[in-house]
């Protein structure tokens, strides 16, 4: 048994360079936790952070995906993406393979490949090889922006940057061409999110202008003017009525295909700053904010305090929420800033590397 020493570095500004060479990944240095997976690294990273907890997955989870096979996946800053298959707990960063130590957006293609949205561009893994894409290949924004890989329903794949929104082009690829390419039809945007709604339109959040609906011919932009409460827009859901969802800086938003409707801290949302918002299968909505994280469910007519339940760092869960996913089987996880999450209906509990899973 071979124990490996933790070494990390983690800072938002970290870069690494990337070389966007194919490269097979070699995975090394493997060990058993008391009583979890086998834990396998396939990197040493440069410096530690004092106060760092080496028990964690890692400190800052910026994304989290299931993937087609089960395994989850978790994108983090400083110590690259994790993948957990329910026996190990294998870290890909650098320097073999995988370059990026920052993983914003994960997702899947048609074909199984798995694509990660980093610091360093878009990289694509096919189960062996990690490929990259930069400015070589048209990428002319490396910086990939949060939840921003998109796979729609015919299998496009779209990526969002803090310079507008690329589309991939596979035959391109293939022929060695560049193959990615501006999306002109949408403004130079710096994108805060993208999906693809029940109807098949796809939806492009911005920092600064609002949302645009693109319908595969036109584009319809919502903002202040229109009804939505601003021009900042951060995540986005459908619920099972076909209404959308959107964080705004001062709440969250709905909107019905007709009109917004607003629900702020004085209807009963915790914390300032919105950030991100999920929706359960069950239909429950969870608001992501500075200093708190709330249960929303819309099945209480307003005002019911009974629709709102906030949670705290005094109820487990770190304030500095920066992902959330719901997995196949109903799990609802949370990557924070101290970590990863778990709610088992009542509590927060923290998952470490021993988990518990």
């Amino acid at each position: 048994m071979v124990w490996c020493k933790i070494v990390l570095f983690v800072f938002l500004t970290t870069f690494f360079s990337c070389k966007g060479q194919e490269q097979p990944t070699k995975l090394k240095d493997p060990y058993t936790s008391a009583s979890g997976p086998t834990i396998i690294k396939n990197f040493k990273a440069v410096a530690v952070a004092p106060d760092f907890d080496t028990t964690l997955v890692s400190q800052y989870i910026r994304s989290i995906f299931q993937d087609s096979k089960g395994n989850l996946w978790f994108g983090t800053i400083g110590e690259g993406v994790v993948r957990y298959d329910e026996k190990t707990l294998t870290y890909f960063s650098n320097p073999e393979g995988f370059h990026s130590e920052s993983v914003f957006a994960i997702n899947e293609d048609k074909t199984g490949n798995l694509w990660f949205g980093t610091d360093q561009g878009v990289y694509k893994y096919d189960g062996k090889i990690f490929r990259n894409y930069n400015q070589k290949d048209g990428l002319n924004h490396i910086d990939i922006s949060r939840k921003s890989i998109l796979v729609d329903k015919s299998g496009t794949i779209w990526v969002g940057t803090h310079g507008g929104v690329y589309r991939y082009d596979p035959t391109k690829d293939r022929e060695g061409d560049q193959c990615f390419s501006l999306f002109k039809l949408l403004p130079t945007i710096n994108v805060a999110g993208m999906m693809e709604d029940s109807y098949g339109n796809i939806w492009f959040a911005s920092s600064d202008k609002g949302v645009f609906r693109y319908d595969g011919r036109t584009f319809i932009n919502f903002n202040e003017k229109e009804g939505l409460s601003e021009n900042y827009a951060g995540g986005m859901a459908e619920d099972k009525k076909g209404n959308m969802w959107f964080t705004m800086e001062n709440g969250i938003c709905k909107y019905d295909g007709k009109t917004f409707t607003e629900y702020t801290p004085k209807d009963g949302l915790g914390g300032t700053e919105f950030w991100g918002v999920i929706i359960e299968q069950s239909g429950i909505i969870w608001v992501t904010a500075r200093g708190s994280t709330t249960r929303f469910d819309p099945s209480v007519s307003l005002p019911n305090p009974k629709a709102f339940t906030v949670f705290t760092p005094e109820d487990g869960l770190n304030c500095c929420v920066q992902s959330m996913y719901q997995d196949r089987s109903g799990n609802m996880w949370w990557g924070a800033g101290s970590g990863l999450f778990r709610f088992d209906g009542k509590d927060f509990y923290q998952v470490k590397q021993n988990g518990p899973w």
